[in-house]
């Protein structure tokens, strides 16, 4: 399974370098490959002659609990095609072939992640992949010349940080990346001659994600940070290395005033005009609200808000409004209660098994593990009130990986295992 883990590792880096992947072509590329990738994975299943054969070759299925809240969102879509239950049947089949898109990945990363060799490998690569998008953020804050990678005009306008157009978008990633590598640095999981490499992997993000300016982003880091000290209190462990976190993040500050925090602001607000204005966005969610109550059941279809808001909405400025600038609401006015049992249902499982498992106190290096998804998945979610992170193919792939790797079972290595190279048991 080493292909395919490698396969879902280029594609999260492709989606993220894309621009978020928020593009036709790039959705394209992504939907293509994941489909790809299932079908490599179902070669190599048929090909198991027998069960002993697919035991020691690592093919037997197996399924996250999070998968069928995901299949069932995609079935109402599909109901909503079929019964022509839509606004829009193509806004709807298009968010229907991403939605099975991101099943197939987050079915195909409980194939390829399996033991703890499998994760290793995971989030050394997030950790790297995390740091050098981090470092080019910062490089392109300090020579932006109003292009993306200093190239690519803008067409419909941004305030863009690393390659996401908006800088909101790349703090929903940094939110992600960030808990892989501060986690196990606070819980003391890291050997004494990786601390300052894994140091710098956490500071650079995170420095990153303070300089984008992003208040949502900001915000959501400080319940991740809140979320970490209140996981250490009900584990009773790893309290004595918190003084580690606290100089990262001291370290990141310092950062960030070095570069000329000042010049970054005034940027910002010079190019205030293109953010949505609070009062806006009050306006988009009560809008979206009403939507709900007009569609309460199985929603106005999966994708169409842009289609149906016009005639909802109430504080008009002459914008198209694309998404509600809350990912709940959203949900609830293209799905209806149909589609929000199925998102509480996907989060009430998150939560429940990751608690679970992190509960276990036998077992530190996985909790481990579980913490960062854990903690990742809550600032990121928490992010959602206020933005539409989960509408970036990008973003939303990596926060279904994150997931995945907070509610996984994980198993020592076929090989018998040495210890971990990031973590110490």
């Amino acid at each position: 399974m080493k292909f395919l883990r490698i396969g879902i590792c280029v594609l999260v880096a492709f989606a993220v370098l894309a621009h978020g992947a928020v593009e036709d072509w790039a959705k394209a590329v992504l939907e293509t490959c994941a489909g790809l990738l299932f079908l490599f994975w179902s070669i190599l299943f048929y090909r198991a002659k027998d069960d002993d054969q697919a035991k020691e070759n690592g093919q037997q299925v197996v399924l996250t609990p999070l998968l069928p809240p995901l299949i069932l969102l995609a079935l109402i879509a599909l109901a909503q095609l079929l019964l022509h239950a839509t606004a829009s049947t193509y806004h709807t089949r298009m968010d229907l072939t991403l939605l099975v898109a991101y099943a197939i990945l987050l079915f195909l990363a409980g194939q390829a992640f399996r033991y703890s060799d499998d994760w290793r490998g995971f989030i050394w690569f997030i950790m790297i992949f995390g740091f050098v998008v981090g470092v080019f953020g910062i490089l392109q804050q300090v020579t932006f010349n109003g292009k993306l990678y200093w190239f690519r005009e803008m067409r419909y306008g941004g305030i863009p940080f690393g390659p996401y157009v908006n800088r909101n978008h790349f703090a929903g990633f940094a939110e992600l990346i960030i808990p892989v590598s501060l986690v196990p640095l606070i819980l003391g999981k890291v050997r004494k001659e990786r601390w300052y490499l894994v140091g710098i992997f956490a500071l650079l993000p995170i420095g990153a994600l303070f300089l984008s300016a992003s208040r949502g982003g900001v915000v959501s880091f400080a319940v991740e940070i809140g979320v970490l000290i209140l996981m250490i209190l009900l584990r009773r462990s790893g309290g004595q290395y918190v003084l580690a976190g606290g100089i990262i993040l001291l370290q990141a500050l310092l950062l960030v005033s070095w570069l000329g925090v000042k010049q970054v602001l005034d940027r910002f607000s010079s190019l205030q005009s293109l953010e949505v204005t609070s009062s806006k966005r009050a306006s988009m969610r009560l809008d979206t609200w009403h939507i709900f109550l007009d569609h309460p059941w199985t929603g106005s279809g999966l994708g169409t808000l842009q289609t149906v808001f016009p005639a909802y909405e109430t504080n008009y400025d002459a914008k198209i409004v694309n998404y509600a600038h809350n990912d709940y609401l959203e949900a609830l006015a293209e799905t209806g209660v149909a589609g929000g049992f199925c998102c509480a249902a996907f989060l009430g499982i998150l939560f429940f098994v990751s608690l679970r498992l992190l509960l276990q106190r036998d077992k530190p290096f996985v909790a481990a593990l579980h913490l960062s998804g854990l903690v990742g998945c809550s600032g990121f979610l928490v992010h959602s009130l206020v933005d539409f992170n989960l509408h970036i193919p990008a973003n939303a792939v990596l926060f279904l990986l994150m997931a995945h790797l907070a509610t996984s079972t994980v198993t020592p290595s076929p090989s018998g295992g040495r210890p971990s190279s990031h973590f110490r048991r």
